[in-house]
């Protein structure tokens, strides 16, 4: 059985530990760059969620490799620090998940 493993900061690492969750704090981006890429070689994890601005600060040549992967499955957990809008992320996964465009309306 796969592992799913959370990359975050200090204050959202109680709460996935307490869902069992497998937690990695990178209290600094350049800890996320140092914590993230040997997650992508281990043949024990099957998803990592990681915070998005850590996803978003990764270099080009990794952020390749991660899109071309089968597994683990990288995913982005959305930034508490700016207001998300809810379509707008899931259009973008979407997107990113079935190279296609679709428009959520109400």
């Amino acid at each position: 059985m796969y592992k799913f493993v959370v990359v975050t900061d200090q204050d959202r690492a109680s709460g996935f530990r307490l869902a069992g969750v497998e937690v990695m704090v990178a209290g600094t981006i350049d800890e996320a760059r140092t914590v993230i890429p040997p997650l992508l070689y281990k043949d024990d994890i099957g998803i990592v969620a990681v915070n998005e601005e850590y996803m978003l600060s990764l270099d080009e040549k990794l952020m390749d490799r991660i899109e071309k992967m089968h597994r683990p499955l990288i995913i982005p957990i959305p930034s508490k620090s700016k207001e998300v809008d809810r379509r707008t992320y899931i259009e973008r996964l979407l997107r990113k998940a079935i190279g296609y465009n679709i428009v959520l309306k109400r």
